[in-house]
């Protein structure tokens, strides 16, 4: 792999982290008067779209023919945790404000190494195991 594409996922994760921000705050302004479970539809449907957009623009569709079952049963326990998770993250917007229930719901990064080290047999280092720790007290710091 050369090392410009090694890298890549630098780039990804900070679009994501980006389009994430963005999605609080246009979400936070959309749901007003709207109900959360019906705003939490209406997003998920743009993101079908988007998603399938993606598939035949890259030519990609043909691949659904050679997922293997144990890789659908994931997939679709994934999109259901991803749609309870915005439903959640929905109904909390619309009951408080971003800027506290956002650090909160980044604590799925805390947790994501708790699991990743359980499940997935990742390692836990020192420095995975400060850095949980400062995320913890960071929000709590900023939601206290």
């Amino acid at each position: 792999m050369s090392e410009k594409k090694s890298h890549m996922w630098v780039f990804f994760a900070v679009l994501s982290a980006v389009f994430a921000a963005a999605t609080s705050i246009l979400a936070k302004v959309g749901i007003e008067g709207v109900n959360s479970s019906l705003a939490t539809a209406v997003r998920t449907v743009v993101v079908v779209l988007m998603a399938w957009l993606m598939v035949f623009v890259t030519n990609t569709a043909g691949g659904i023919t050679s997922i293997t079952p144990k890789s659908w049963i994931f997939l679709i326990l994934s999109g259901l945790a991803t749609g309870a998770s915005w439903l959640c993250y929905y109904k909390a917007i619309q009951l408080g404000e971003v800027s506290k229930v956002a650090p909160i719901d980044k604590m799925s990064a805390v947790l994501t190494l708790i699991l990743a080290f359980i499940f997935l047999h990742e390692k836990m280092t020192v420095k995975s195991i400060i850095g949980c720790i400062l995320i913890t007290c960071g929000t709590l710091f900023m939601v206290l």
